[in-house]
């Protein structure tokens, strides 16, 4: 018979069924699902003996109550670790779990070849002016091939925007196209960006060489809004914008007018500041742009593979493992003397 000693609580919302598969071989461990909706009585009670609190990393599937922030931390005091179900985790508010001596971890690269995949859809579907054709001939007859006719990515400049676990995978494919790759990583030296498979440059300088620019950065204070009108028009005339990263680290409204002034030629867009968006809203209406529903990194594959990491991590840190994948390494120290307290 299993002893469950160490409580790990995650929504009911989806999840493949890899995370309680291998949480369940744990002999120690328990796996509980509350209800984002319609028993908050219950969700409370729940969370406030977890140790370990696995909170989807879709900020507009989930009720804001159940955010973890200051005032869900007050509510559980015996949580050791925040774990996002995804690479993002605008779901969390990390300095918060770190004056609280929580740990925070993400599942950074569990979906990186799915949103790679996705941004070569994007870019070439836009380049080839696939989603304009397919609407067109939905709706009318008597337009000419030509009226629809796009270019090759062969021989053109990619600039990525972060080259970390799916930019990387990102300048791998363009570079088989036959493309240029040229990158800007605060984080990495130039030498390594060129080990990832780009030309390091500085951020004014991708702008003005990319026929295509494509964001693979996290979202941040740093990033927010770094796709502004100024930066837009700094992008060569005719040039691409590519998002599969977050929402808000581009202008929408500065994106709508750069591309009805023409400066811009296209767009193809996995994320948005609501999602989805309105149906109302100025960039759906543009046949120049090609949009989907943050679903990059959701297919079958990235979907168990992420589940399969969040677990594996989760199962490491009950055991005493430092997580590979750790937002806030600074906790460490404080975490792991409250772990020594609650899990004695």
């Amino acid at each position: 018979m299993k002893t469950h000693e160490k409580r790990v609580l995650r929504s009911d919302l989806w999840i493949d069924a890899a995370f309680d598969e291998r949480l369940g071989r744990e002999s120690d461990v328990s796996v509980e699902v509350f209800p984002v909706r319609g028993n908050p009585a219950a969700a409370w009670a729940m969370l406030s003996g977890a140790h370990v609190y696995h909170v989807s990393a879709a900020k507009d599937e989930l009720p804001t109550e159940w955010i973890a922030g200051a005032e869900l931390l007050a509510r559980c005091p015996q949580l050791l670790c925040v774990s996002s179900s995804g690479a993002g985790y605008d779901t969390v508010d990390v300095p918060a779990c770190t004056a609280a001596g929580v740990a925070v971890v993400n599942q950074a690269g569990g979906n990186a070849p799915s949103v790679a995949e996705h941004t070569l859809g994007l870019m070439l579907g836009v380049s080839h002016r696939m989603v304009e054709s397919d609407r067109r001939m939905r709706r009318e007859q008597g337009f000419t091939r030509e009226d629809v006719m796009g270019h090759e990515i062969r021989g053109k400049t990619l600039g990525l925007v972060g080259i970390g676990h799916t930019g990387s995978r990102v300048a791998a494919l363009a570079q088989a196209f036959g493309m240029e790759v040229i990158a800007t990583d605060p984080l990495l030296t130039p030498e390594e960006v060129a080990r990832r498979g780009a030309r390091a440059v500085s951020l004014p300088e991708l702008l003005a060489q990319s026929d295509i620019v494509s964001l693979h950065c996290p979202r941040d204070a740093s990033t927010l809004r770094l796709m502004n009108a100024a930066t837009f028009a700094r992008m060569k005339k005719g040039a691409l914008f590519i998002s599969t990263a977050r929402g808000g680290i581009h202008d929408e409204s500065a994106l709508a007018e750069a591309l009805s002034s023409g400066h811009l030629a296209g767009a193809g867009l996995d994320v948005w500041d609501q999602e989805p968006p309105p149906l109302d809203h100025p960039l759906l209406a543009m046949d120049k742009v090609f949009a989907t529903f943050h679903t990059a990194g959701v297919t079958h594959e990235a979907r168990r593979n992420v589940a399969a990491i969040g677990a594996e991590q989760i199962a490491l840190l009950l055991t005493g493992g430092r997580p590979p994948r750790l937002v806030n390494p600074e906790v460490w120290p404080a975490y792991e003397q409250r772990r020594a307290q609650i899990l004695r």
